[in-house]
């Protein structure tokens, strides 16, 4: 008896440090955002008033369909993460399938694919926002073309502009976490099936895939969650004001950001965070429900 609460105490000392800080780094901060939502916070997190549910009013007033101010934001954080999130996983697939055969600079060319992650965002931002210049950017003055890739009013074209970046951002670490399973995947599986003269593309459907799709799973929700959570891009791309296309560009992240830091109001902002980590919580639900129809565990 003493033996196995002497290892239950050893126990427990063990994962306090976890325990502890995601405590006060996650569970703390979830129920203080909860907490402001219904105040009107002071500055300094003096002079707090009780006001309800008056904040989620003022932001959610006028429906999906009305002028509600976390509408926008909200539609164009789900249409973002719907563009980013496919794209990157598929392209992110098939370059691995490729990484994953035999050819010639192969390690270098795995490199390479992740460089991206290893950059600043905020540097990547600035690069492509060079590029995507409509004066003298190199893909205008490359194509002959006369595009405000990020400029343009009351146009989606600035927002797809930013998933082409964030799908260029991400692809690399998906290349190599689908590598790291593509790996683990038997070769007797794709002899066999040569042997039943299976071609590569049905041996990508019918063994790959299937085999894959744990990692896929994994890749899929960290993806959504990463992907929802997107702010630096806007930020650094799109600029806090003055830009014609903040309308259809600004995202839920970057409206707490404004609503927090731009006009101090830190009610509404806690408002956002809620809201998004409703919205993130739920698709996260609904990926672990429908994973049992598609995710093949060995």
């Amino acid at each position: 008896m003493k033996s196995r609460l002497k290892d239950n105490v050893w126990g427990w000392l063990f994962v306090l440090p976890t325990l502890t800080g995601i405590v006060i780094l996650n569970i703390y901060p979830i129920v203080r955002s909860i907490w402001q939502s219904f105040h009107r916070v002071g500055d300094f997190g003096r002079g707090n008033e009780f006001v309800g549910l008056e904040n989620y009013r003022r932001l959610f007033e006028g429906g999906p369909f009305g002028d509600g101010v976390i509408w926008q934001p909200t539609f164009n954080t789900l249409l973002y993460t719907a563009i980013v999130v496919p794209a990157s996983i598929a392209i992110g697939l098939v370059l691995a399938v490729f990484l994953n055969g035999p050819m010639r600079g192969r390690t270098v060319l795995r490199t390479i694919y992740f460089l991206p992650m290893v950059v600043a965002p905020a540097a990547i931002a600035m690069v492509w926002r060079w590029l995507f210049n409509p004066q003298f950017g190199l893909i205008n003055v490359a194509f002959g073309l006369d595009v405000n890739w990020i400029t343009e009013s009351g146009s989606w074209l600035p927002l797809v502009s930013l998933s082409l970046v964030g799908i260029w951002m991400v692809i690399g670490y998906n290349v190599i976490l689908f590598l790291a399973g593509l790996q683990t995947i038997p070769r007797d599986y794709y002899e066999a099936s040569s042997i039943d003269g299976a071609t590569g593309i049905r041996q990508f459907f019918n063994i790959t895939v299937p085999l894959i799709s744990p990692m896929m799973f994994f890749v899929t929700v960290t993806s959504v969650m990463a992907t929802m959570q997107m702010f630096d891009t806007v930020f650094m791309m799109i600029g806090a004001t003055g830009n014609p296309a903040m309308p259809r560009t600004q995202t839920l992240v970057f409206l707490f950001y404004r609503l927090a830091f731009m006009e101090r109001n830190w009610g509404r902002g806690a408002v956002v965070v809620v809201w998004l980590m409703a919205i993130i919580a739920l698709f996260t639900l609904i990926q672990f429900i429908i994973q049992k129809k598609w995710v093949h565990y060995e």
